[in-house]
């Protein structure tokens, strides 16, 4: 008997999502956390992936790199693009035919829309924008099921949800929650390639055109090494203009408290927190953010946290390496001559 970890293989225009990386990760390791339940001779915990799309055979490679001991691959033209229906049909055929234990999907835009349509197709449940995933019992079932963890009520509540009935436990994981961790040397697996009947009932829509926002094709929030964010103790708007002086001069980026999106002070592409994107950078500096929970939740990780606020109990500091309380004002433009200070030096 076979129990199967799936990693849905999000791609698009011919490149992985670097959030599959990371989920084959962790499948990996929950694979290994059912280990003492396996029966040596009739049991073995595998972790697989699944690649949709056209022309796309050549990424199954990249997924093995990352732990895949097999990827099925469905290449067929109809895929070219993501459209919601035939993308769910895909998954559920091969879930139907291959009975995964549990079934782990990026929480991207595409993910987190196809994730719910083939749950519901497959009247299972879903856990999404999970923060921490391992296998565990519980006190009605003694075999080890997903505990999917996940922030709920704005963050003040911390839930584990478990799917005790229905197969495959499902979850979404946003991106830069784990580290993916590529095998050493050129690990090798098998590609499987399936076919799936596309009817054309399925293909109701069509892809004519892509307009990418220049806010968003300029961002990459989620895996910058350096990231400058303000809040609103910022004051105004116009304060993120000092923002981006600072984030430009780091080689980084700039990020945003939720208030200051809601204020309609920067566009939600440079939101950070819960309802934002989950950041890992290597330096994140918190201007003006007093650090409720909600975007917490999505930097603590970081390397480390440089805080600056003039409130000595403002929450920020929890999770800062560094605090600097003060008026951000006149903290960021004396970093910046102390920064073009080094650089002129260095030059």
């Amino acid at each position: 008997m076979t129990r199967r970890f799936w990693v849905f293989i999000e791609q698009e225009e011919g490149k992985i999502h670097p959030v599959s990386g990371e989920l084959l990760g962790v499948a990996c390791r929950l694979a290994t956390e059912i280990s003492d339940e396996l029966e040596e001779d009739n049991e073995e915990a595998i972790v697989e992936g699944v690649l949709v799309g056209h022309e796309v055979t050549d990424l199954a490679q990249e997924a093995i790199e990352f732990g895949a001991k097999r990827v099925y691959v469905v290449d067929a033209p109809p895929f070219k693009h993501y459209l919601s229906r035939p993308y769910t049909e895909a998954l559920v055929s091969l879930v139907n035919k291959y009975n995964p234990e549990v079934f782990l999907i990026g929480a991207t835009i595409m993910g987190r829309d196809l994730a719910g349509s083939v749950a519901t197709k497959l009247d299972t449940g879903l856990t999404a924008d999970c923060t921490k995933l391992e296998m565990g019992k519980t006190r009605r079932i003694k075999k080890k099921l997903l505990l999917a963890t996940r922030p709920a009520f704005g963050g003040n509540v911390i839930a584990t949800i478990v799917c005790q009935d229905h197969l495959p436990q499902m979850a979404t994981v946003r991106p830069r929650i784990f580290d993916a961790c590529p095998l050493p040397g050129k690990p090798e697996g098998e590609v499987v390639h399936e076919e799936i009947e596309i009817t054309p009932d399925m293909m109701a829509a069509q892809v004519v055109d892509f307009i990418t926002s220049d806010a968003y094709s300029k961002i990459n929030l989620q895996y910058a090494d350096v990231i400058v964010s303000g809040g609103r103790g910022l004051g105004n708007p116009e304060g993120f203009k000092l923002i981006k002086e600072l984030a430009d001069e780091l080689d980084g980026v700039v990020g945003s408290s939720r208030a200051c999106v809601d204020a309609n002070w920067i566009p939600y592409a440079h939101q950070v927190g819960q309802t934002g994107k989950t950041v890992r950078p290597k330096l994140y500096i918190a201007a003006g953010i007093s650090g409720a929970i909600q975007h917490k939740v999505g930097m603590q990780d970081s390397d480390f946290v440089l805080a600056i606020n003039t409130d000595p109990n403002a929450p920020i500091f929890e999770v800062s390496t560094v605090g600097i309380v003060g008026d951000l004002y006149e903290v960021i433009p004396a970093m910046l001559e102390k920064i073009r200070d080094r650089k002129g030096a260095q030059a």
